[in-house]
């Protein structure tokens, strides 16, 4: 069951058009009355499990507050308002349809955000905290959009409207919350992560397709007298979703880095069309299920259009520092220093620091710092993380790691490796700050850092030499007798196994 839930929501772009043919053929040829009754479960269905995932702590969190000040002006300052001009020049004459627009508009971001801008290899941290404090302030100003832009066309019942939000939106939050505790202290936050969290969603989608089915159901006979009006709907989501994604891309290749500005797009143009769905059903009546129809053909749109900005990531905001590819052999000589007596001096344009993050090896991330910015060269920060289960491998005296899929494999680590790359960025950006006070442009960003579960050893070998990195930055905690001899288990392991010049930085004991 979890398997093929699990299918569905990674494959919105087939069952959302599956469930609305599904929904039309019931609805032109069975009884839709009772469909109704089934609303507010499938609503509880859809809200409720989002919210058990949904990592609310993330919001106080600091250190990326433009990028969520500009994502959030684009959600409330813009983007609603460009929903309703395109209602009034569409809908003119059918107003609960320009409702619909102007509630797949209205409420930003989605879990959907996160994943995506996990895909194009943004900055997740930001994208789950824009999904919080979109989420939330959406539903709070919801009910003001809808009675100030939409009140002269239909009837807006703000009291109806308000409990709605608080029925659909708060209410699951909170219970998803003290799920989520319960959860956690029952099975501890490294099995909650790895395997209770990811059942979750598939649930939520379930509740989506369910009230598709519903939306469809009650239109069926509408749709069947006028399917021309499909196409109209059409029209207005594909120049809605054209503007948002416009804007957004030329805010943030004019604004933010590379991973803000893919989390800031994502967390602007996706929006949370489950709320939406629900409070089109359950707020506006019968009439609701026109805005219903809407929303429910906006889910195409949104799904298909995020895949494809994907594909063309890298051609608008550069390519992830892990994709740059080595100059070819006539670029690297037009780069390269003049030839001296005895040979070539060796181009450094990619040097790869590793660190265990310890206190201490912040005194190596200087000398990566200052080789970055004497040579003009690209820096990226590695850290490798013990593997889950080599531990358990030699623990248990067997390989668990050949006899467990890619994808558990990392499912084991992925708590590690988030711990881990949390306190990265919190020592780049210290680092950061330290550094410009000396220099103009820090050489280490959290766009080139790296999290990676394995033995360090070898991985750092691995990737210094398969991605041909022109140096290698190691600190080695070495501090006398045999441990001085050895330098320090992994810069030696990297001395003797790594075939790229290594830079050991012996490191202070405090």
């Amino acid at each position: 069951m979890w398997q093929l839930l699990s299918k569905i929501n990674k494959n919105l772009i087939i069952a959302i058009p599956v469930m609305m043919v599904l929904g039309f053929v019931y609805g032109m040829f069975f009884p839709t009355g009772f469909l109704k009754n089934l609303i507010i479960p499938l609503t509880f269905l859809m809200v409720y499990p989002m919210m058990v995932t949904l990592k609310i702590k993330k919001v106080f969190e600091g250190g990326d507050t433009k990028p969520q000040v500009v994502t959030q002006i684009i959600n409330f300052g813009v983007v609603p308002f460009v929903a309703y001009g395109l209602g009034v020049l569409f809908f003119r004459d059918q107003p609960y349809m320009a409702l619909g627009l102007l509630l797949a508009g209205l409420v930003p971001t989605s879990g959907m955000t996160i994943s995506w801008t996990g895909f194009a290899r943004g900055n997740m941290a930001a994208a789950v905290k824009m999904t919080v404090i979109g989420l939330t302030l959406g539903s709070l100003a919801t009910p003001f959009y809808v009675k100030l832009l939409m009140g002269r066309n239909i009837d807006v019942n703000m009291l109806l409207v308000v409990r709605q939000i608080v029925v659909i939106v708060f209410i699951p939050m909170i219970a998803g919350f003290l799920t989520q505790q319960a959860l956690i202290k029952r099975f501890g936050q490294k099995t909650f992560q790895q395997q209770v969290a990811p059942r979750f969603p598939g649930l939520s989608t379930l509740g989506v397709i369910g009230i598709v089915f519903v939306a469809i159901a009650l239109k069926a006979r509408s749709i069947a007298g006028a399917p021309q009006v499909l196409v109209y709907i059409l029209m207005p989501l594909v120049l809605l979703y054209i503007a948002n994604f416009v804007l957004s891309t030329i805010v943030g290749r004019v604004f933010f880095r590379r991973g803000d500005a893919i989390a800031m797009v994502y967390g602007s143009v996706m929006r949370n069309l489950s709320i939406a769905l629900a409070i089109s059903i359950n707020a506006f009546g019968a009439e609701g299920s026109s805005a219903a129809l809407v929303i429910a053909v906006a889910y195409i749109i949104q799904v298909q259009s995020a895949a494809w900005y994907v594909k063309f990531t890298d051609r608008l905001f550069g390519p992830h520092p892990e994709k740059a590819t080595v100059p070819s052999e006539p670029e690297a000589a037009a780069q390269a220093p003049e030839a001296l007596p005895g040979g070539m001096v060796p181009a450094i344009k990619k040097i790869l620091y590793a660190t265990d993050l310890s206190d201490s090896a912040r005194y190596a991330a200087r000398y990566a710092c200052s080789l970055g910015h004497m040579y003009q060269a690209q820096v990226t920060i590695l850290h490798v993380v013990s593997d889950v289960l080599e531990e358990y491998s030699r623990g248990a005296g067997t390989d668990l790691v050949g006899h467990t899929a890619p994808r558990q494999h990392d499912e084991c680590n992925q708590e590690r490796v988030d711990q881990a790359k949390a306190q990265m960025v919190e020592r780049i950006r210290r680092t950061s700050v330290q550094v410009t006070r000396e220099i103009p442009v820090c050489p280490i960003s959290e766009e080139n850092s790296r999290v990676v579960a394995g033995v360090p050893v070898q991985v750092i070998t691995q990737i210094a030499e398969n991605e041909d990195f022109d140096l290698v930055v190691v600190g080695s905690h070495g501090h006398g007798g045999l441990r001085d001899v050895m330098i320090g288990s992994v810069s030696n392991g990297v001395l003797r196994h790594c075939t790229k010049p290594v830079v050991v930085v012996r490191l202070p004991k405090a």
